[in-house]
């Protein structure tokens, strides 16, 4: 399995970023840091921790969060009770992923973090992506449509590649693959009733056995 994708929360209000902190900590796939309050403390926990994405105030007590964001080689989602469209814009030509209104609802962020995972996993490591990847991503981030005649290929392509020579479940495949389970257990269903790949259950010692998916033999 993956590590965990880490995360830091800015905000020199510590109640509301203990919340964020918490809402992080429970989700999948994330490991929450310990939030800071600061521009200066953000950047001394970005050099020790490595996060990979930042929620960020747009106003700190030491300087503004948005520039922070264009300052830094990190992924950042600005979250700021400024509704102005200046600073929406700015946060966003600055590199932000993403811009949230405070006061937001929890799930908000929640479902855009599970989004982000996929986003990341979708676009890591250096492939050579094409355009409908891209474009995939970018609707996955965002929550656009993902499935689309051309994307289905594309999608089914990138369930090959993630299999290689390798056995996985569709929950493997998902997360390898940055997409979703259901995605995956669709155009796996698909792929397997054309022979694509073959499809074996594999027993535990309770519940339901698990189909365990492999590029069939001469692919």
């Amino acid at each position: 399995m993956s590590a965990a994708t880490r995360v830091l929360v800015v905000d020199d209000d510590f109640r509301v970023a203990g919340l964020h902190r918490d809402l992080v900590a429970s989700r999948p796939g994330f490991e929450a840091l310990d939030p800071v309050g600061s521009v200066g403390a953000a950047r001394a926990a970005i050099q020790e921790h490595r996060p990979q994405l930042v929620l960020v105030d747009a106003y700190l007590p030491d300087g503004d969060g948005i520039e922070l964001v264009r300052s830094l080689d990190v992924d950042a989602f600005v979250l700021s009770a400024a509704d102005d469209a200046a600073t929406v814009r700015r946060a966003l030509r600055a590199g932000a992923l993403g811009y949230f209104i405070k006061p937001f609802d929890r799930r908000a962020l929640a479902d855009r973090l599970d989004r982000y995972l996929r986003f990341r996993n979708l676009l890591a490591g250096d492939r050579a992506l094409e355009q409908e990847d891209i474009d995939r991503a970018s609707a996955i981030l965002h929550g656009g449509a993902e499935s689309s005649p051309v994307s289905r290929s594309v999608t089914e392509q990138l369930i090959l590649e993630t299999l290689g020579g390798d056995e996985a479940s569709a929950a493997e495949v998902a997360e390898r693959a940055g997409i979703s389970r259901a995605t995956a257990q669709r155009h796996l269903a698909t792929l397997a009733a054309r022979g694509v790949v073959d499809v074996r259950l594999r027993y535990g010692s309770t519940g339901r056995p698990e189909h365990r998916y492999a590029v069939a033999s001469g692919r």
